[in-house]
């Protein structure tokens, strides 16, 4: 390669994505394949030079949940630089919303385009060269996700940095981030369903997944759960031998706070990152823990950043359109999403002018199966939120217009390159299977809604357009939510990343 520019090192990565077979067939094995992830890992970590024992240099604190862990990683991240503002703090989540090197961030800012493709290549190099396998039928490099987090392992330990934030990609026990040996703290967010592996699996089962992250004479802290979940969240610490277990309790006057992200469930994400900061801060900082809030506290609260969640935008080139952006793509996680969005503090906010604005529904999900779930769930908590606030509307007329539309970025069929998917059936994408198949749900459950304004269209493009042609008549509010992907799409076809990212 004649080059080695951050887009050569995108179109390296997505010649790494798993394909919709793959993943179908991932799904078939019941959960088996996932079973191989941590030696593999491990291995393909030797091929780049590194054993797990190296992985302690980077003050991991470990974050995994259904609900909250990626919020739960930004409020942490932010704490740790407002207490610490000299020392180098590495943040490592997923998935990312315009640019994959917004996964891998240095005291809050993506990598350089540079800085990336350079420990991207380093790594893509080393696994291609150190070729020796215990498993001939072993991947040369790993699948997308997993190498990516090589890639922010190399660039961590290259930059040295003095604390690391790491958010689980899925589950816990099997994750490819769960081979660092000794964590500072461990953590865990709300449980709930998971909307990818563990889909159908109970509360307990999650927990025993999630659990997997804690770690011998390691504090193991955890939100409020179902008792059930609690249960073997408590039994995993003790098998573990966890230094301590920890149901994290409220802190004093936190609920006085406004948060930098939006939301009344992010209180709990910020208090639970707020125990692991305080308990990380006091074995690397030595700083002496306390039950209350210091002003340093409250300040990284405030300007904790986590776009793409619950967050409203005004349009920097057309006055009149205001964005709401929530990633929400489970059931739980859309009813926080719909808390939000019907409430004073977006929707239903004051206006300057007694004609209401026209309200758009952008959405897409993974599968149009879930769909009538995950509308009806939305309808209900629409319904119960006006209820609350004692408005007069009613949900089913919440929206004038609603679109279902693919993730694919342009309206050539194209994707920006850090956003192609090889994850959707062509054949699903060409006849926009689950588009039609949210479109119908959505027709059961609000029966007199006009058809005319159901739209199903191929691309992310295809759906700005429409807003962009209803603005023409007015004011607009714009809820884009179902998928993170759609977001990211939306806040690159949109124009948005300038006040968004």
């Amino acid at each position: 390669m004649s080059t080695r520019t951050y887009k050569d090192a995108i179109d390296c990565l997505n010649t790494l994505q798993s394909n919709a077979a793959t993943l179908e067939a991932s799904r078939a094995s019941g959960g088996q394949l996932v079973k191989v992830a941590i030696p593999e890992t491990i291995e393909y970590l030797g091929r780049i030079g590194y054993k797990p024992e190296d992985l302690n240099k980077l003050n991991v604190i470990h974050i995994t949940g259904t609900k909250g862990k990626g919020s739960t990683c930004a409020f942490t991240d932010s704490i740790i630089r407002h207490a610490k503002p000299e020392w180098k703090v590495g943040l490592f989540t997923s998935p990312h919303l315009i640019a994959v090197r917004e996964r891998i961030r240095i005291n809050g800012a993506p990598l350089p385009e540079d800085d990336f493709a350079r420990f991207f290549f380093e790594v893509w190099d080393r696994l291609g060269e150190n070729q020796t396998r215990a498993n001939p039928a072993t991947f040369l490099r790993p699948m997308y996700f997993k190498f990516v987090t090589l890639v922010a392992f190399h660039a961590f330990l290259s930059l040295q940095v003095d604390a690391t934030i790491l958010e689980v990609g899925v589950g816990g026990t099997y994750d490819c981030t769960n081979i660092v040996p000794h964590p500072v703290v461990t953590a865990i967010s709300a449980l709930g369903i998971d909307h990818t592996a563990v889909l159908g699996k109970t509360i307990p089962e999650i927990a025993w997944q999630k659990g997997g992250i804690y770690k011998e004479g390691v504090p193991a802290l955890t939100v409020e759960q179902p008792q059930d979940g609690l249960k073997v969240l408590r039994e995993r610490a003790a098998e573990k031998k966890a230094s301590e277990f920890l149901v994290v309790g409220s802190t004093p006057d936190i609920s006085d706070v406004k948060l930098g992200l939006a939301g009344q469930h992010q209180y709990q994400n910020a208090n639970l990152a707020l125990h692991a900061a305080k308990l990380f801060l006091q074995q690397k900082a030595n700083v002496a823990p306390d039950a209350g809030l210091t002003e340093t506290y409250v300040k990284a609260l405030q300007e904790a950043r986590w776009p793409g969640r619950c967050q409203m935008l005004q349009d920097p080139k057309h006055d009149g359109t205001t964005w709401f952006l929530d990633g929400a793509h489970t059931v739980e996680s859309l009813d926080c999403c719909m808390q939000w969005f019907v409430s004073p503090d977006a929707v239903l906010r004051p206006l300057d002018t007694p004609i209401k604005p026209q309200r758009i529904l952008i959405f897409n999900c993974t599968s149009g199966r879930s769909g009538s779930s995950f509308l009806g769930s939305m309808l209900a908590k629409a319904a119960t939120q006006l209820q609350l606030h004692q408005s007069n509307e009613v949900s089913d007329g919440l929206f004038d217009h609603v679109i279902f539309c693919t993730n694919v970025t342009y309206a050539d069929g194209g994707f920006k390159s850090d956003l192609t998917t090889h994850a959707i059936a062509d054949s699903d994408l060409a006849q926009l299977k689950t588009q039609h198949e949210l479109a119908s749900a959505w027709h059961t459950l609000v029966p007199p809604f006009p058809k005319e304004r159901v739209h199903v269209l191929p691309s992310i493009e295809h759906a700005v357009t429409v807003v962009r042609e209803i603005e023409k008549l007015g004011k607009v509010d714009v809820l884009v939510a179902g998928s993170l992907h759609l977001v990211g799409g939306t806040i690159e076809v949109a124009g948005l990343a300038d006040v968004a990212l």
